[in-house]
């Protein structure tokens, strides 16, 4: 991995929680933001921007309300690529003076502000650059109808500070407001509620009432049309897209309904999702009222909705409650994943919970044997000191996470422990929290000096130390059996009438996984006449499936192992077919050859993640 070529940043974030009168504000260092929020920190922003696909731009001003808490002469506030024009104060716009601090990689440079005591409005005037790793603008040929450009923003994790100069720490929280003026034949929406058709204008007004941090400013812009699934859900998507996207996620609604019934009100207003181009580099993002998505997850048999569930569960863990540092990120992804599954089993019955738990206990198992069992970066609570927090965005936090709340749950039963996590949401809503945090909240709350019970869940094992805790929970399947058991006898018996036997998106994974270790090219081909994996698969079952062939050379695939790397951007997805290529000689050319022709259409982070790979 890359590192940082100036390591100084041992800056803090005042943790935004509800504490004792007579207790000291825990402070918390964030090394990935140069703001000093204990000095100066935001609180609104009101945002118009102008965004111009000529010059592939975002201009315009970011006018801060700021808390002046030290009555000092400085804010300081984060950007990477920007280009700050000028600075105002209030709302009689007196200039005053800014100046940009030294570069550190990853993270841009301080912009640090002259203010006054009384200060509390700061308004900043910007363009953004080409190189704003947020920002993805494609061509008409990218998108799904090929008739219109496209632009859409990821923030996660230090990436808004490129479209946006603000305080871009996950522990610093702030409402907005923003005005967007974009080609009239084109929509504009963002995390914040949105419209539902195009106007005549060209100019959208947004509004988030919702404490939210910087990571989850999102902005879309394209030839864009809504469609709606109940009175509070919604799918938006290219034409051409929509009524396929808005029939796959028919049961959105349900799932809301779910997840509430399980952790409490959706605090949202709506829950809407955007069907994105393929150059989306994850399943999905988590911006709040907005989910944006892969169109992978468009299968014409709802096989891959539970993606949704992931997304929504964000909603509470992650969006509601937040980690304050990336260095806590399992509190996001490892929370979310629980809710995930637990909305899945509510919705989709125990089979395929069981199932789903079988699968994300293999991801635990190869991830920890990729990484070694005794590499720091397996603990739950990481250290990204001096690296680009996008490190610390592995399947650790998600699948580590959710096997240690699965031990919480085993210890305590499930009559105890669901309302110990919907009162964990409640108690720390609209709040970043560290993981001493939630530690804290786990003995106070659940544990309460029981040492019997701290014993059974060995918490300091799980969160501190690196691989994988002797108290692991037990995961089984009987319909995993039944395909083990079709996995012995198979070569005996032929795979003729095996598609009638092994249905599910989950169960086709579960073989394909599994397949024998010596199985020769002719068996691949015997396998592959029987399911269609290389022709017909979903997403999910073609990166599996091409795994696989890459593994034991299964030629007839190579054609379409081509067309499906340079057709996603799914960063996770591509690395697991590129970590399998260079593992030869030939497969490292081929990896080469592949990405030189799928670079252009990748995003800035996919294309950052191959780099490293390749080099």
């Amino acid at each position: 991995m890359k590192k940082l070529i100036l390591a100084t940043l041992f800056l803090t974030v005042i943790a935004c929680q509800k504490k004792d009168q007579t207790e000291k504000p825990a402070v918390v260092t964030d090394e990935h933001t140069f703001s000093k929020p204990e000095l100066a920190v935001v609180k609104h922003l009101d945002l118009d921007i102008k965004v111009d696909f000529n010059t592939q731009t975002i201009s315009g001003k970011a006018s801060w309300l700021i808390d002046n808490i030290s009555k000092g002469n400085e804010i300081i506030f984060d950007e990477n690529t920007l280009n700050i024009t000028k600075v105002t104060l209030g709302d009689e716009e007196k200039e005053t003076k800014f100046e940009l601090g030294a570069a550190v990689e990853f993270h841009g440079k301080p912009l640090r502000i002259t203010i006054e005591p009384n200060t509390t409005k700061v308004n900043i005037y910007y363009s953004t650059s080409k190189d704003a790793v947020a920002l993805q603008w494609l061509t008409p040929a990218q998108t799904a109808d090929k008739k219109k450009p496209f632009l859409f923003s990821q923030g996660e994790s230090i990436w808004s500070r490129t479209w946006i100069p603000c305080q871009d720490s996950p522990g610093i929280r702030f409402t907005y407001n923003a005005k967007v003026t974009v080609p009239k034949d084109l929509l504009a929406v963002m995390s914040a509620v949105n419209p539902q058709k195009k106007n005549d204008t060209g100019v959208y007004t947004f509004k988030q009432d919702k404490a939210i941090p910087s990571y989850l400013m999102a902005i879309a812009v394209g030839d864009i049309e809504f469609q709606s699934i109940d009175n509070r859900t919604g799918v938006y998507a290219e034409p051409s897209m929509l009524k396929k996207s808005a029939w796959e996620f028919a049961e959105l609604g349900k799932m809301v309904v779910a997840a509430e019934k399980l952790y409490g009100p959706y605090r949202w207003g709506r829950y809407d999702v955007l069907v994105l181009p393929p150059s989306f580099p994850y399943g999905g993002m988590e911006n709040p009222n907005l989910t944006f998505l892969t169109p992978g997850v468009i299968t014409g048999d709802r096989s891959l909705t539970s993606l949704l569930a992931h997304e929504l569960g964000h909603s509470w863990s992650g969006n509601l409650v937040t980690n304050a540092t990336w260095d806590d990120i399992w509190l996001n992804e490892g929370f979310t994943t629980y809710v995930e599954h637990r909305i899945g089993e509510a919705i989709f019955g125990k089979k395929e919970a069981e199932m789903q738990d079988v699968l994300t206990r293999k991801d635990l198992d190869d991830n920890i044997a990729e990484y070694g069992a005794t590499n720091p970066d397996t603990r739950l609570k990481v250290s990204l000191t001096n690296r680009n927090p996008d490190d610390g965005i592995s399947q650790i936090p998600y699948v580590k996470g959710y096997n240690f709340l699965k031990v919480i749950e085993a210890a305590v039963g499930r009559e105890k422990f669901d309302p110990f996590i919907k009162n964990y949401f409640d108690a720390h809503a609209f709040q970043s929290i560290t993981t001493e945090d939630f530690v804290k909240y786990l003995n106070d709350n659940l544990i309460k000096g029981d040492k019997a019970l701290a014993d059974k869940i060995k918490l300091d094992d799980w969160i501190y130390k690196p691989g994988i805790p002797s108290n692991i929970t037990a995961v089984s399947s009987e319909d995993f059996t039944a395909i083990d058991n079709i996995q012995k006898n198979w070569r005996t018996t032929g795979v003729k009438g095996l598609s009638k036997k092994i249905k599910s998106t989950t169960e086709k994974q579960h073989f394909i996984d599994y397949l024998p270790a010596d199985i020769t090219s002719e068996e691949m081909t015997a396998i592959d006449n029987e399911f269609s994996f290389t022709k017909n698969g979903n997403f999910v079952i073609k990166r599996q499936w091409f795994a696989q062939a890459i593994l034991h050379q299964y030629k007839p695939a190579y054609s379409a192992i081509e067309q499906f790397m340079i057709a996603t951007s799914r960063t996770g997805s591509l690395m697991t077919l590129y970590k399998e290529l260079v593992k030869t000689p030939e497969g490292k050319t081929w990896a080469k050859q592949i990405f030189d022709k799928a670079k252009s259409g990748y995003h800035a982070t996919t294309v950052q993640a191959v780099e490293g790979l390749l080099k």
